[in-house]
């Protein structure tokens, strides 16, 4: 049996090996402020992802992306768009959006630590 040598790690062949993604995802030599929520380091890059570029690897890639990634995305897009067309969307006593603490908790999936509260009227 051979050896496959990846950085100072020899790895056998036909051995397991498992990624962090979490960590991967977190590195700060690949990603600026990595533990902040910040979508906006996605506007102006060029990635699909719909599974052929390694960035969005956590969320699935190749064939064991998520098979309905396309329904999902379709779906997701006209919920929001409907809730954004006929609802008005305020913070609770005149918070700003600076304030708000995007931490995320610990668990199977990741969600915010604390629920976010708004306030909802009908648009007019």
């Amino acid at each position: 049996m051979g050896t496959f040598q990846m950085g100072k790690y020899k790895i056998p062949t036909k051995a397991r090996v498992i990624f962090n993604l979490w960590a991967i995802a977190r590195d700060p030599k690949h990603w600026p402020n990595a533990n902040c929520f910040k979508p906006e380091r996605f506007y102006e890059s060029c990635i699909d992802y719909k599974g052929t570029n390694f960035q969005y690897l956590k969320f699935g890639a190749g064939r064991r992306m998520c098979p309905s990634v396309a329904f999902g995305v379709a779906n997701a897009e006209l919920r929001l768009a409907q809730l954004l067309h006929h609802f008005d969307w305020k913070l609770p006593r005149g918070m700003k959006a600076e304030e708000l603490s995007m931490t995320e908790g610990f668990g199977a999936s990741v969600s915010r630590k604390d629920p976010l509260y708004l306030i909802v009227t009908p648009y007019r």
